[in-house]
């Protein structure tokens, strides 16, 4: 992706958008930072059309079977292989 300053974006803009719409999106710059993107309107509207982790997830074609048993003890009483150690020798 090609970076290119804030002066020479506005005085390119056609240019800078019909290359976004070829599919060549561009950074601009500011100061040498980092401040914006240009790409096509069919890129934007993908990118922004991508579904939430949660949405995947409730898609997802899982069975009862795919999902580990669910711990309902408090979580002051989990048995655990860990032991509690007082001291530590030196």
């Amino acid at each position: 992706m090609r970076e290119i300053q804030l002066r020479d974006a506005k005085a390119k803009l056609s240019a800078v958008v019909d290359e976004a719409m070829r599919g060549k999106p561009a950074v601009i710059t500011r100061h040498g930072k980092r401040q914006a993107v240009v790409v096509s309107y069919e890129e934007w509207e993908r990118l922004s059309t991508v579904p939430s982790f949660g949405r995947l997830l409730t898609a997802a074609p899982l069975t009862a079977e795919d999902l580990p048993d669910r711990d309902n003890s408090p979580r002051g009483n989990r048995n655990s292989d860990f032991r509690c150690i007082s001291s530590i020798p030196t």
